[in-house]
């Protein structure tokens, strides 16, 4: 362990964190230094899907260490990369051909654009396409090309002067805040549907690459899922002038939703998708970009060849860890547990907090649920910002007597306003396991918005810095 009092590593922040040191890893459960127990509700981000401390994962890593621990991509190739992209395209049931494997979800972004340009290169070598249509709301990466296609504007903002200027926004299909008084769902697709129109209008239809997309939006919206018949739409419009369809499955694919891929519930199939996170869930840091045969065909019509490559990419023992991950939640058929529990907990957290004025909507699929809070539930009127109510909810999970993670975010409304949370537990939990992550939830939520309706608005998380 570093130095308390000089630390050497440095993460977001020259101050110390005051963040809980963990000790140990089981299951669903931390352990921390000083001993107490805190359920993973969120997976940490997302990631840990199986679950921690799994000996199958570490036997198949230790396995591969003992046989080769790394050999450069582009002079050496290597079974578990093979077996990984083979195993990830048959779950898409042949609707994508081929797996790029790399190293984090802002990578594998990073590489979906340049794959996109580099497919409209090779169908015409001047090809004008390189503009990216983004939603407002979406979350994208921290490398400078996936912050330009991302609106987290609280992270663009210090580096906006380095970001692209080739990416432009239309709305995110967000019912709760989106769907005007007296309008259908219907009505709302084909506005949404009328302004993509508009923008691929105002750059040129012939200039845009693709239309860039969190599925279920994550971090910055919150588990936001769109209305029925919203991605054909959006589908029709990028089909009609030529763009590609990416969708980032970092956070809300692999299971997570509901399904293997969010796109089984959602009307159609990219051109391009990225997965992560819970890839290797935890285990090993990797991720993948999928791919159909639309884009292979593109990319045959050209050399073929893709300008690109890491040191890291299909590594050998990142790709055996993700690909026992995978395996595991096949043969235990845990997607098919997230499903059906993902009801369960989505129903009791609505009955949890059905009567409470704070919160405005609870929201989700599968194992991917967010709950926003308001200051009036009946206008949908946020905090304001300041009193970083989200950011509270989740030190105050952290300390005794409550020991339950909850992922906070905020920004929900316009970028800057807006608070809210998200549960993602592990895809291992039982039932009697999602009533506990509830009931502790609740009770985090029940603390901290009385003390805001009691004016205790300052005050500290007890045994924890504020400052995280």
């Amino acid at each position: 362990m570093g130095s308390i009092k000089e630390p050497s590593l440095f993460y977001q922040s020259v101050q110390q964190s005051g963040l809980p040191f963990v000790a140990e890893a089981s299951g669903i459960y931390y352990t921390l230094s000083n001993g107490q127990k805190i359920i993973d509700s969120t997976c940490g981000a997302a990631v840990a899907s199986i679950g921690h401390g799994d000996r199958r994962v570490k036997d198949a890593i230790i396995s591969q260490l003992d046989k080769v621990s790394y050999a450069h991509p582009g002079y050496f190739q290597n079974d578990p990369s093979h077996d990984l992209a083979d195993e990830l395209v048959a779950t898409t049931k042949r609707q994508m051909a081929r797996a790029c494997l790399t190293g984090s979800g802002s990578e594998a972004m990073e590489i979906a654009v340049k794959l996109a340009r580099t497919y409209h290169l090779s169908m015409s070598p001047k090809s004008p396409r390189s503009h990216f249509i983004a939603r407002e709301g979406s979350w994208h990466g921290c490398t400078l090309g996936t912050l330009s296609l991302g609106d987290f504007k609280g992270r663009k903002a210090p580096f906006q002067e380095l970001l692209m200027d080739n990416v432009s926004r239309v709305s995110a299909c967000n019912p709760f805040r989106g769907l005007r008084q007296g309008e259908s769902e219907e009505e709302y697709v084909l506005r949404l549907q009328a302004e993509l129109e508009a923008e691929f209008q105002r750059v040129g239809p012939h200039k845009v690459a693709a239309f860039v997309v969190e599925p279920i939006v994550g971090t910055t919206l919150g588990c936001v899922a769109p209305v029925q018949g919203y991605f054909e739409a959006m589908k029709e419009v990028c089909d009609r002038h030529g763009a590609l369809i990416i969708f980032d499955e970092i956070m809300c694919g692999l299971g997570r939703s509901g399904t293997f891929h969010a796109w089984e519930q959602l009307g159609i199939v990219p051109d391009i998708q990225t997965v992560g996170k819970g890839l290797g869930a935890g285990y090993s840091t990797i991720s993948a970009i999928l791919f159909n045969d639309k884009v292979v065909a593109g990319l045959e019509q050209g050399s073929g060849y893709f300008e690109h490559g890491q040191t890291y990419q299909c590594h050998p023992v990142a790709c055996a860890g993700a690909l026992e991950v995978q395996r595991i939640i096949r043969a235990e058929n845990l997607v098919q547990n997230v499903a059906v529990l993902g009801d369960y907990f989505g129903q009791r957290l609505r009955d949890r907090f059905h009567d409470n004025q704070y919160i405005g909507d609870v929201r989700g699929r599968g194992f991917f649920w967010c709950v926003e809070i308001v200051k009036d539930a009946s206008t949908k009127e946020p905090f304001d910002p300041a009193l970083q109510i989200s950011k509270r909810m989740r030190l105050r999970g952290l300390s005794r007597g409550y020991d339950v993670c909850l992922f906070s975010a905020g920004g929900s409304v316009d970028g800057h306003r807006g608070d809210h949370f998200l549960l993602m537990p592990p895809f291992i939990v039982r039932q009697d396991e999602v009533d506990e992550i509830v009931e502790r939830v609740g009770k985090v939520v029940d603390s901290v918005m009385m003390e805001v309706a009691s004016g205790a608005q300052g005050q500290k998380i007890v045994g924890l810095s504020n400052s995280a």
